[in-house]
């Protein structure tokens, strides 16, 4: 009985930490802090977000695109010299990712999502990300979103949808490859922000400063690998 019981604590314990040391990413700006978690299950989203941020390619870009109920969206490394009132969205960094939708990861509240054009194969910007802020939606507007897209939404989600909310008629669409743990209440502000025809913050909202949390465990871990080839 003892061997169980310690067995399921070890299990849990393990499951625990494997939680707790998913990569984090903190968005400073003028309304405050943004910290959004990482999912592993998007590696490819993951290692990209992460190394665009020790580049320091984030810093000072803008959230260029903020629609109530829906998203903020930033990212466009050409919206850090951009005139006020130019159209942006379209800075690049010159390659897409490889779409890693799955079902575990959809568009609740929080979601951290990749914008996309219209490729065929759904691969996502190499830079431009949204943040999910949606509404909630009654259980007739989930079966008539399910009818137009064909498609049925697990129950466990319908149940989000309702209660927090989010952007469901995204799902399956767009890589979905975190969320925010801190912060929604400034992606709030921002997302209701004065806004020109092109959905632009009338006043440039910018990143002041994009970060990987968490950089000295990385940095023991190289540490520890370096020690162990000597």
């Amino acid at each position: 009985m003892k061997k169980i019981t310690l067995s399921f604590l070890v299990l849990a314990l393990s499951s625990s930490l494997s939680f707790a040391e998913r990569t984090k990413i903190a968005i400073t700006t003028e309304y405050g802090r943004i910290v959004m978690e990482l999912y592993d299950e998007t590696p490819k989203h993951r290692d990209n977000m992460i190394k665009l941020t020790n580049e320091h390619f984030f810093d000072s870009t803008l959230f260029h695109r903020v629609i109530p109920s829906f998203v903020i969206q930033g990212g466009d490394p050409t919206s850090k010299t951009a005139a006020a009132g130019a159209m942006l969205g379209s800075g690049e960094t010159g390659y897409r990712v490889d779409a890693e939708i799955n079902d575990s990861a959809y568009h609740k509240y929080g979601a951290l999502g990749m914008a996309r054009d219209g490729n065929p194969q759904k691969a996502s910007s190499g830079c431009q990300f949204y943040i999910v802020t949606g509404k909630k939606y009654s259980e007739d507007e989930l079966a008539g979103l399910e009818q137009r897209m064909g498609k049925k939404f697990p129950e466990s989600h319908r149940e989000v949808y309702k209660t927090k909310g989010g952007t469901p008629m995204l799902d399956g669409g767009y890589t979905v490859y975190g969320e925010v743990v801190e912060g929604m209440d400034i992606v709030e502000k921002i997302s209701l922000e004065p806004r020109d025809q092109m959905d632009r913050p009338n006043k440039d909202i910018r990143m002041l400063k994009v970060e990987v949390l968490g950089a000295k465990k990385e940095g023991k871990k190289k540490k520890k690998k370096k020690k162990d080839n000597e």
